[in-house]
C-alpha cells in the first residue's frame, strides 16, 4: 500500500455533522443482522422489537411486518422491498 492510500484510510469517509439525532435504526442495518432465506415469523421473533427509521417517524419492525403478507423471504432485497412497500420512501424526520 502506498503512502497516499494510508493517508486516505485515516480520514473519515463522510464528515458527520452536529445536527439532530435520527430515531430508529436504518432498515439496512436490521436486514444485515439476519441470515437469508428466513421466515417472516423468525424475523418478528428476532428483530420485531427493533425500531426502524421511516418517513413517518420511527416504528417497530413487528408493527410494520403486520402489513407484509410474504411468509418467507429468499433474500435481503425481497425483505427490504416488502418493508419499503409498507413504509414508503423519502426523507426521515429528525428529532
Amino acid at each position: 500500500m502506498s503512502d497516499d492510500e494510508s493517508e486516505d484510510a485515516e480520514e473519515p469517509a463522510v464528515e458527520l455533522g452536529d445536527g439532530p439525532d435520527v430515531a430508529g435504526a436504518p432498515l439496512s442495518r436490521v436486514s444485515a443482522r439476519l441470515t437469508w432465506g428466513i421466515e417472516h415469523s423468525t424475523i418478528v421473533d428476532r428483530e420485531g422489537d427493533t425500531t426502524i427509521r421511516t418517513p413517518d417517524g420511527p416504528q417497530e419492525l413487528a408493527t410494520v411486518l403486520e402489513d407484509v403478507d410474504v411468509p418467507y423471504f429468499a433474500d435481503r432485497q425481497e425483505f427490504e422491498s416488502a418493508v419499503r412497500d409498507v413504509i414508503g420512501t423519502g426523507p426521515v424526520p429528525t428529532e
